[in-house]
């Protein structure tokens, strides 16, 4: 396990591979561990870092530490610590409004971002979250499928505290031409997050694109670990400011892309 003292906090991460820095931020429930199969299959071209925020895994619980605010500034302060220069940054549900909010920010600082499973409008996410137990909620996101025992195993490590602070202070979708590229990836099933971006009415700009993977919910990196990791890949390796939309897109995702 290795960690980072920011602030006398214990920060967790863990890191695996060489070459250009990529940075996953987990959801509302688990921690880093479901990333390890997007780790693995990176690893051979990139240096994948993966944290746990403050109040999951095996971070600070502290519940001052828990504010959204804090979540950015976690980020910054991590990047500073470790050395990290410029970043491409892969967040999910929880991880990705920081990651985007962090980007937006840091727009020259932040080369990229994935979004997987962000939701695009506010007031999008289930009231499930804010009602039920974490441990419920990750059952019922995940049910028996594969991977479930990497999400359901860190839930007892979660603060419920700063999971309903975080909530409270969700802010609203970003301006996404402030942004720089910028790929979503929702998943066709996902029963937590928002309708995906076509329909909600929302024209997204040249430095933007999303996907659907039919087949998963909200942990898609999981539910269709194959086509997401691929799909994360293809869209790593454009050049450095090259629109997603340039995307040499699979036959299988041809269907849902938008």
């Amino acid at each position: 396990m290795s960690v980072v003292l920011l602030e006398s906090a214990v920060v967790h991460y863990e890191a695996l591979g060489r070459g250009r820095p990529v940075l996953m931020l987990h959801s509302w429930v688990g921690s880093w561990r479901y990333w390890i199969s997007a780790m693995q299959t990176l690893s051979s071209t990139y240096r994948v870092y993966a944290i746990d925020l403050w109040g999951f895994g095996d971070s600070t619980k502290l519940p001052d530490k828990g504010h959204f605010e804090n979540q950015v500034a976690l980020i910054d302060r991590f990047l500073d610590q470790m050395g990290i220069g410029r970043i491409a940054l892969v967040g999910h549900g929880l991880g990705a409004a920081v990651g985007l909010e962090f980007a937006r920010r840091n727009a020259d600082f932040v080369d990229r971002v994935v979004a997987v499973g962000y939701p695009v409008r506010s007031g999008a996410l289930d009231l499930r979250l804010s009602q039920a137990s974490v441990t419920e909620v990750a059952q019922w996101l995940l049910g028996d499928n594969t991977g479930v025992e990497a999400v359901i195993s860190e839930t007892p490590k979660i603060n419920t505290k700063i999971v309903q602070q975080c909530l409270a202070e969700l802010p609203s979708t970003p301006d996404w031409n402030s942004l720089p590229t910028c790929l979503l990836v929702n998943g066709g099933n996902d029963p937590l997050a928002s309708p995906p971006m076509a329909e909600a009415d929302q024209v997204l700009p040249e430095n933007c694109h999303e996907f659907y993977l039919d087949q998963a919910g909200h942990f898609s990196m999981l539910e269709d670990d194959l086509r997401f990791n691929r799909l994360l890949m293809e869209f790593l390796a454009l050049g450095s400011g090259e629109s997603p939309r340039s995307l040499q897109l699979k036959e299988e995702w041809k269907r849902r892309v938008r």
